[in-house]
């Protein structure tokens, strides 16, 4: 066992790190570790069947970190996406399916429609993967393919329902095939209905009431090991808990996570989990590309590599007719396309179950595991063509806007984002007679503001050469008023290294970043939203009968005791002592009521 150990992590050590540095992404990497030392090219490693199952619980913790991701009010919002859109893909894609393996291969109807549920589900792991590693998961197809997979790992427990009545067995025989299966397949039917809807309750009061207070008993041992524990804990027994009674281990999960997304401790539960997500789905990748069968697809290459192309043809063009009634914009219909148009790992779960019922035939199943794995392998890739071919023709036709010999270098200030936060600023400055040079990275927003009459240039901030162009090395000040939290960082950096003499002003888009903000040594930053919540506070005291001597007091104490609050956890954030950062918080909590309640005697 530790021999095969070894042989995974050093294939993952050489292939995933070169595979980032020629652009393929990390899960193309793992799938090319699995393709060398698999049966077929090293034959380092055999029968994969036993990792397989360990390194799905893969798939089973990143439902559970995107549910932490997902307030409920959010998962609301795109109720109308994972019902309408992830419904009719389902539908839509095994009709079709179904349509050409009954007319075109003429298989029975039963093997047809196996088939074509098989094949309509898609790979939850590589899409959304892929997605958070290119920073797409937020765009328009980000959601909307994060929406169809929540619906796809829905529809798998009715799809597992249904596959044994497609069976050419006898009910006995079918019946004794699945009984195994999970503990209350033997009930009737509306019991075992009834059970599951009360195990997913149980789940979510869990997840509601029960789990913060054990959190918090963990956290008075001190002891940040059992943070870890009890973390895999959660995760692996409602895995278990929802296995065992014929239900999906990721659909429980992702359940839990949602029902936690609003929790105090939902940071805790990120950082515990993310290592062990990472390292098992790196190992479900490695499983996969090992499984693929070179020496079939050799034999009969020309039928499998028809099957996938015939298989992304028809879920792509399935999904951008979704795309084009659901009125998703210009290229995110491309990319909400391509993103699913492959196979799925649930397909592997179905495979089995259909070949244990002989629905198909060894020799059937052999190539639909081929063509999904062989979809899986390609869907990096897709998503690279994408990248690199669609979403650069766009950008090419806006390199008008990003040639530094048209910027014009400031006198005085130079400001990086031009929307609402930065135009405050900007139109105050040269309403005193500043000169600015403005860059802004959104062209609509640019064409806009040039019928108004404003002088924006499109740009990077984040490319040295485009702020030296601004005038970065004669310029006073750097006022960086951008909403993206990481690309403000970078800016930051790169000023400092490379133009020292910039003052510079930042937009903080939240608290943890503005610990970051403090990290690098910038000193005046505003958090985008606290000032004007402090204003409407004040406000809301005089409307509550407090006198504007007595309103304004109590917010300037409060926004007094915040900033010397902030400045004091940002020295112990990121250190990785959440407790004692725990205990500043509460105790800086009580320090500010206590404030509060003398405040009539301090002079403001």
């Amino acid at each position: 066992m530790l021999d095969t150990a070894v042989i995974y992590l050093a294939a993952a050590l050489i292939a995933v790190p070169l595979a980032k540095r020629l652009g393929l992404g990390s899960v193309l990497g793992y799938l090319i570790a699995g393709i060398l030392i698999g049966p077929f090219f090293l034959e380092l490693v055999e029968d994969q069947t036993e990792v397989m199952h360990f390194a799905e619980f893969g798939v089973v913790m990143m439902l559970f970190l995107v549910g932490l991701e997902l307030q409920p009010s959010r998962l609301w919002k795109l109720r109308h996406s994972v019902v309408g859109l992830g419904g009719l893909q389902v539908t839509l894609t095994t009709l079709a399916i179904f349509a050409v393996c009954k007319f075109v291969f003429t298989l029975q109807w039963q093997t047809a429609l196996a088939i074509g549920l098989m094949l309509a589900l898609s790979s939850t792991a590589i899409v959304l993967q892929t997605l958070n590693e290119k920073g797409w998961i937020k765009q328009q197809a980000g959601e909307n393919s994060f929406a169809v997979l929540l619906f796809q790992d829905i529809a798998v427990i009715p799809i597992l329902a249904l596959i044994p009545l497609l069976a050419f067995t006898t009910p006995d025989e079918a019946a004794t095939a699945n009984e195994h299966s999970n503990l209350i397949s033997h009930l009737p039917t509306y019991y075992q209905v009834a059970i599951s809807c009360g195990v997913i309750i149980a789940i979510i009061l869990a997840g509601k009431y029960l789990v913060s207070p054990v959190f918090r008993y963990i956290v008075e041992t001190r002891l940040k090991e059992l943070f870890t524990v009890f973390s895999l804990f959660l995760v692996i027994v409602i895995a278990v808990i929802m296995q065992k009674i014929g239900l999906s281990p990721a659909l429980g999960t992702f359940l839990a996570g949602v029902v936690l997304a609003e929790s105090e401790f939902r940071h805790e539960f990120e950082a515990d989990i993310d290592p062990f997500k990472g390292l098992l789905l790196g190992l479900f990748f490695i499983t996969v590309g090992a499984s693929i069968d070179f020496g079939l697809l050799t034999s009969e290459y020309s039928l499998v590599l028809s099957l996938v192309a015939s298989l992304i043809l028809i879920k792509a063009t399935v999904l951008y007719l979704l795309a084009t009634v659901f009125k998703l914009e210009g290229k995110q219909k491309i990319l909400f396309s391509l993103a699913l148009a492959q196979g799925g790992e649930f397909a592997f779960v179905l495979l089995s179950l259909t070949g244990s019922l002989h629905i198909l035939s060894p020799e059937q199943a052999k190539v639909a595991t081929l063509v999904v794995a062989v979809s899986m392998l390609l869907a990096p890739l897709l998503l690279m063509f994408y990248e690199h071919v669609i979403d650069k023709e766009e950008e090419a036709a806006e390199k008008e806007f990003d040639k530094a010999e048209d910027i014009e270098a400031a006198r005085n200030v130079i400001v990086i984002g031009y929307g609402r936060f930065g135009q405050i600023i900007g139109r105050l400055l040269t309403a005193q007679g500043y000169h600015l040079s403005i860059l802004d990275h959104d062209s609509s927003q640019i064409n806009l503001l040039k019928r108004f009459g404003h002088k924006v240039f499109y740009g990077d901030g984040s490319r040295q050469d485009l702020l030296e162009a601004a005038g970065a090395r004669e310029a006073e000040l750097l006022v960086i008023a951008i909403d993206d939290s990481d690309k403000i960082l970078d800016i930051v950096k790169l000023a400092q290294k490379h133009f020292p003499n910039l003052k510079i002003i930042c937009r903080a888009t939240e608290r943890r970043h503005a610990y970051e903000l403090v990290k690098l040594g910038v000193e005046t930053f505003r958090r985008e939203t606290f000032h004007s919540a402090l204003k409407l506070g004040v406000d809301a005291l005089m409307l509550l009968g407090k006198s504007k001597e007595e309103a304004e007091c109590a917010g300037k104490i409060f926004m007094d005791h915040d900033i010397e609050t902030l400045m004091l956890l940002a020295d112990l954030w990121g250190d990785g002592d959440d407790e004692n950062y725990g205990i500043v918080v509460k105790q800086r909590v009580a320090d500010l009521h206590n404030v509060l309640q003398q405040d009539k005697k301090i002079e403001c």
